[in-house]
């Protein structure tokens, strides 16, 4: 089992988890279990890695990964759709945006259409939906 991360990271991830959710105008999850999983898992990402690589996803190697930029949170599906895979940002129902997401993307079929409540914030990289999307057809992550 990998060591627990340390205090440090813990406290730059949960300043940066306020900081977006007010950027992006979300909420973290209301059961706190799942936002303290996954805080823990971004900081053990910052610790190893120096980058807080999204802890929901699996890569085969992660240092290379990091080098994409794709999956550092606030990851480019959370900046261009407003879609969280790992629902640490979320609506105050505790459902992902998916609203900006193209109709065939996983999240659109998993959860359906979610509108953005505050739709006047988040989604700094909008503009990059179709680089993203041939991204995801290309190196399929």
């Amino acid at each position: 089992m990998p060591e627990a991360p340390t205090a440090a990271s813990v406290q730059r991830v949960q300043k940066l988890v306020r900081i977006y959710t007010e950027k992006s105008g979300t909420t973290t999850h209301p059961d706190s279990a799942i936002t303290n999983v996954i805080v823990l898992g971004l900081a053990q990402s910052l610790d190893l890695l120096g980058k807080p690589l999204c802890p929901c996803r699996f890569y085969p190697n992660p240092s290379e990964e990091i080098q994409h930029r794709t999956w550092i949170c606030a990851c480019d599906d959370m900046q261009i759709y407003k879609y969280c895979h790992c629902l640490l940002f979320v609506n105050s129902d505790g459902q992902p945006i998916t609203e900006y997401l193209p109709e065939d993307h996983e999240g659109r079929r998993s959860y359906g259409l979610v509108k953005d409540p505050t739709p006047e914030k988040g989604r700094p990289l909008r503009a990059m939906a179709a680089e993203r999307e041939h991204a995801r057809r290309e190196r399929h992550s």
